[in-house]
C-alpha cells in the first residue's frame, strides 16, 4: 500500500494526496482515485 493510500482508477499507479494538490492524478490527470484498503482481517464479536 503506498503512504497516500490512494491509487488512480485509470493509470493504476499509487498517488500521495498534498492539501493544495486537489483530487487528481498527478501522472494522468484522471479525477478518480481509489482508497487503498489494508489486507488485516478484522473480527468483531456481535451478541
Amino acid at each position: 500500500m503506498s503512504a497516500g493510500g490512494y491509487k488512480c482508477s485509470r493509470c493504476k499507479r499509487d498517488v500521495t494526496l498534498d492539501e493544495y494538490g486537489g483530487v487528481r492524478c498527478p501522472y494522468c490527470g484522471h479525477r478518480v482515485l481509489l482508497k487503498e484498503r489494508s489486507r488485516d482481517i478484522k473480527e468483531i464479536d456481535v451478541r
